[in-house]
């Protein structure tokens, strides 16, 4: 059994603790959030007052928070407070590459190993323990970290040194985010021309039009059973999250030139979604808004004619 430190109780971060719980170890859990430290303590986990306190006598130390600043702030603190320990840090976040890299640095010059270790698979996955783990570090870190990664995730993939893994989630995403407006654009278009949603899903599941947004997520109610579609959208991976994402892929793809024009248009797509307020709803939510008129809204007059 290992004494592991949460830092980060909110949507994905209180499933993934609470397999850790189930796997019998000893999880000292911290959030912000009072309802997100009781809901762990009901999982079978500990409390704690404080980050700071988790920390005693941890041998892990994962975090699951926003955004990178918070990434940067918390372990600012952390390794300060780690003088003569040596947990293994995981920062599970999505954050950009930058910040995973320089809090990796800050952590080697202080003798600690660390893996940016983000995931994919949603609430459901965290749920299940099936996330896939996108791991940047180096290879003695991976190998220490890879059995409690195990206990979280179906799939551990070693991405590459520190920050690979956030690169690995950004690109994934970003293929994710393309291909939805591209299965949803299509099942519009079926809509308006007749033809039948589920032989359009038998078709396209079982030939060139075949991707993990159509077989397991299909944004449509009916052909997938599972698919958020057929819970009024109610949230496995939120639009704002994928909003979130994406713009990181953005930055990413500005800071070294790459050309990603339909990662940039499927950015501002998800951002016109956030703006009218399908934030929370599930990404896929992008079906009903494409099917409400957004072609309209999004597309000049002369050229939607």
């Amino acid at each position: 059994m290992a004494t592991v430190a949460f830092i980060g109780l909110g949507n994905m971060g209180r499933p993934m603790a609470a397999n850790l719980v189930k796997a019998g170890h000893d999880v000292a859990g911290f959030d912000l959030v009072p309802e997100a430290v009781a809901a762990h303590v009901a999982a079978g986990g500990r409390a704690v007052a404080s980050a700071e306190e988790a920390l005693r006598e941890a041998d892990f130390v994962i975090s699951m928070l926003p955004a990178g600043r918070h990434v940067r702030e918390l372990y600012a603190g952390l390794i300060a407070a780690l003088a003569g320990k040596t947990p293994l840090l995981i920062d599970s976040s999505t954050i950009d590459v930058q910040t995973a890299r320089e809090v990796s640095a800050t952590a080697q010059a202080a003798g600690l190993e660390m893996l940016d270790a983000p995931v994919s698979g949603g609430v459901g996955g965290a749920a299940a323990g099936t996330l896939t783990f996108m791991v940047g570090g180096a290879a003695a870190a991976f190998a220490r970290g890879q059995p409690i990664l195990q206990q979280m995730g179906r799939n551990i993939v070693h991405a590459g040194a520190a920050g690979a893994g956030q690169a690995a989630k950004i690109c994934n995403n970003m293929i994710l985010g393309i291909s939805m407006i591209g299965v949803c654009e299509a099942f519009v278009l079926a809509d308006r021309l007749g033809l039948d949603r589920q032989k359009l899903f038998e078709v396209s599941a079982t030939s060139s039009g075949q991707c993990w947004s159509v077989t397991s997520y299909c944004p449509v109610p009916g052909p997938v059973p599972a698919s958020p579609a057929n819970r009024d959208y109610a949230a496995g991976f939120a639009t704002g999250l994928m909003l979130k994402d994406l713009s990181l892929a953005q930055e990413a793809a500005a800071a070294t030139g790459a050309s990603t024009p339909l990662g940039a248009h499927a950015a501002r797509l998800y951002a016109a979604m956030a703006e009218a307020g399908l934030s929370a709803s599930d990404f896929s939510v992008a079906f009903r808004w494409l099917s409400s008129g957004a072609r309209e809204r999004l597309v000049p007059e002369a050229e939607a004619t």
